[in-house]
């Protein structure tokens, strides 16, 4: 009766139609992947998912991609490189030096077809991301803000949980997988008794004529102060530039998002006398005073509690009343800040537990080495603001370092959620070397992210063949066999590229005499960035990444090569580069990686117990032995019958060289396999 009473009831046309406008009632629209933010990191991940047929969503507050572009940088030049031309027709190589690219399979979405520019105009940027949506037919959903994410246990789901997104209209959209690629937006801010009184660098005028005459004291000591000290140096009477920290310059650091030389004018003025000037303070021992007139005065914040509250501004004392040759004592017409951007966790709900809570956690996420939250599975982290992975050590941060990590976060997707393995590449060990020396000088992800991403190499049994991956997460070693589907049983090789230990850093001279190695057994000393080479006879186990000696990006090795660094960075030298790889791999297989003619192969297999794997190979493929003239001779000599399966004129056309015969098969009796042996040995 219960049924037939309330049967009635969901009919009635109003009511469903009352059910389908209320949100709170809608059933969630669900999708496999969500991602936050059409920005760069956005759009990459959307195309690696689109070009495996996932399920997918990218939600974007605006009506375009990469609306940070739009007002940022303030003054509309990147500071990321446009080198439009190398020298060298391998598209891969040209990544390396190519920062704004996105990866994609169509050669019209590259960076270089929208500017001409080195460092290009930030709209050049909005434009081009706009056509790499637009051209690959990604799915975005545009004027579509996330207002609040949470969790909803599931025992069904993936990871045991869906994630659950409201949106500014109260549609609840369903994810599996919640990609976050939103970036830094949260202005940085620090908090002192006269912060109200600072202009902040995301409101600032940008017309230098608001400046002239002007005292301007700027706050930070990034690419955004010197930015915004840069475009009005010519108008202002002085710029003073306060700081906790020392000038870090990004030539210095080898880290990119350091001061660059474009915008590091003042640094000039500073150190040649011409008013403007460089100062270290922790700000949050400041005060800043505004006077009667309207000027700003900078005190310490220990004399304005000395003062109390109800002292009058200009009653109050200041560090110059005490010392008449304090440095800011001149009163400013503008303060400025420049102190950079946080995360934005507004939208998250704390049962994500995306929030260290420490210093570096408000700035960016907690999460993994792999970009996986560390309070939530099935959440990762992508682009900028990534890269507390590797802060001010790689380019994570960066469109030509998030690149290839949003790549290896889809490659642990497809084999975790779609049983997908890593992908690899099989080859017979008589290509090892090869292959190495082809990804250090050609890959741009092991490149780029140095000290990050590796290639790792898996021996098959015996070392008769190897698997090779590309770009994969390097601390996460230990987990390789769980995260990849491919099996570490028989040993290992990891190539990471690498500054020398103490080769950077803002209080070294990193032009001294002698910094560069050019001796092949002084390699170990290489400063600038080179390939290293490590072996393990096993997988490394957890506990050994996690307690790795220091200053180690992985734990000890049996075994490491360093190849010496090239002015060129191009490692093909064969012998100051190439010989020296050889012979640590055969060092640490015990075999003979060099190729060899078929004669030489013939040869061995009269005196050797044990072929080169060249030779094996050869004989497995039916690669038989070659007619030459020396062999012509050992047939003879050996009483050996002729291949009649062969012509006289390949038997006996000396002329040509090895490889352009048809194979001699030639059929060996127990005795005359004697002679032949003893006949080779007199020879050798």
């Amino acid at each position: 009766m219960g049924l037939s009473a309330a049967a009635p009831l969901w009919s009635s046309p109003g009511l469903l139609l009352a059910i389908a406008l209320h949100p709170a009632l809608s059933v969630p629209t669900h999708r496999d992947y969500c991602v936050l933010g059409a920005g760069p990191a956005g759009l990459q991940m959307a195309y690696f998912l689109q070009r495996a047929g996932r399920d997918y969503a990218v939600f974007e507050r605006t009506q375009r991609p990469g609306s940070f572009f739009t007002r940022y940088p303030r003054h509309r030049k990147l500071i990321s490189i446009n080198k439009r031309y190398t020298g060298n027709s391998n598209s891969e190589f040209n990544l390396r030096h190519d920062w704004n690219s996105l990866l994609s399979h169509d050669p019209r979405l590259l960076f270089r077809h929208y500017s001409r520019a080195y460092f290009p105009d930030a709209q050049d940027m909005v434009r081009y991301l706009g056509d790499f949506a637009d051209t690959l037919g990604l799915r975005v959903l545009y004027n579509t803000t996330i207002t609040h994410v949470t969790l909803d246990k599931d025992q069904r789901a993936w990871n045991g949980h869906y994630f659950i997104l409201t949106d500014q209209k109260g549609q609840v959209h369903q994810c599996s997988v919640l990609l976050v690629a939103t970036g830094l937006s949260v202005p940085n801010q620090v908090d002192f008794p006269g912060s109200e009184y600072v202009e902040g660098y995301e409101s600032v005028s940008m017309d230098p004529e608001d400046f002239v005459g002007q005292n301007v004291l700027i706050l930070g000591r990034g690419n955004s102060a010197f930015e915004t000290a840069d475009n009005i140096l010519g108008v202002t009477n002085f710029i003073h530039m306060l700081s906790r920290s020392r000038v870090r310059l990004s030539w210095a650091t080898h880290y990119v998002g350091d001061l660059r030389a474009i915008n590091n004018g003042l640094l000039d003025t500073y150190q040649l006398k011409s008013l403007d000037g460089l100062l270290e303070s922790d700000l949050t021992d400041l005060a800043i005073l505004k006077d009667s007139k309207g000027k700003f005065h900078v005190t310490l914040k220990f004399f304005l509690e000395e003062a109390g509250t109800n002292q009058s501004t200009d009653s109050i004392t200041l560090p110059q009343d005490n010392n008449d040759n304090f440095a800011m004592r001149v009163p400013y017409d503008r303060v400025i800040r420049c102190l950079g951007w946080n995360f934005d966790f507004s939208i998250f709900n704390k049962s994500l537990r995306l929030n260290s809570g420490n210093a570096f956690g408000k700035k960016y996420p907690l999460i993994r080495a792999s970009y996986e939250s560390k309070g939530s599975r099935g959440l990762f982290i992508l682009g900028t603001a990534s890269h507390s992975v590797d802060y001010r050590k790689s380019a994570g941060g960066f469109i030509h370092g998030f690149r290839y990590t949003a790549r290896a976060v889809h490659r642990l997707l497809e084999h975790r959620h779609h049983s997908i393995a890593w992908p690899a590449t099989e080859l017979p060990i008589t290509q090892l070397t090869s292959s190495i020396v082809r990804r250090v000088n050609e890959a741009s992800g092991l490149y780029q992210m140095f000290g990050v991403l590796a290639d790792v190499i898996l021996l098959k049994e015996n070392a008769t063949a190897f698997e090779y991956l590309e770009e994969f997460p390097l601390h996460m070693l230990a987990q390789l066999e769980m995260l990849t589907g491919r099996k570490a049983q028989h040993g290992l090789f990891v190539i990471n590229m690498e500054y020398g230990r103490n080769f950077s850093g803002p209080n070294k001279d990193v032009f001294f005499d002698n910094r560069s190695v050019g001796h092949t057994e002084d390699a170990w000393q290489s400063n600038f960035l080179h390939p290293v080479i490590y072996y393990y006879r096993h997988l490394p186990t957890e506990q050994e990444v996690r307690f790795r000696p220091a200053h180690w990006r992985l734990p000890r090795p049996a075994a490491i090569h360093h190849i010496v660094e090239d002015f060129l960075t191009d490692w093909t030298a064969p012998i100051g580069h190439i010989l020296p790889l050889r012979r640590f791999l055969e060092n640490c297989l015990d075999t003979d990686l060099r190729s060899f003619y078929a004669e030489s192969c013939f040869l061995f297999a009269l005196t050797r117990q044990k072929l080169p794997p060249f030779c094996q190979q050869g004989y497995l493929r039916m690669q038989g032995l070659v007619s030459t003239e020396s062999l012509r001779q050992h047939r003879v000599e050996s009483r050996l019958p002729r291949n009649h399966a062969a012509t006289d004129s390949h038997l006996e056309d000396s002329s040509q060289q090895p490889g352009d015969h048809e194979p001699l098969d030639v059929p060996m009796a127990p005795g005359h396999l004697a002679q032949s042996l003893d006949s080779n040995k007199e020879e050798l």
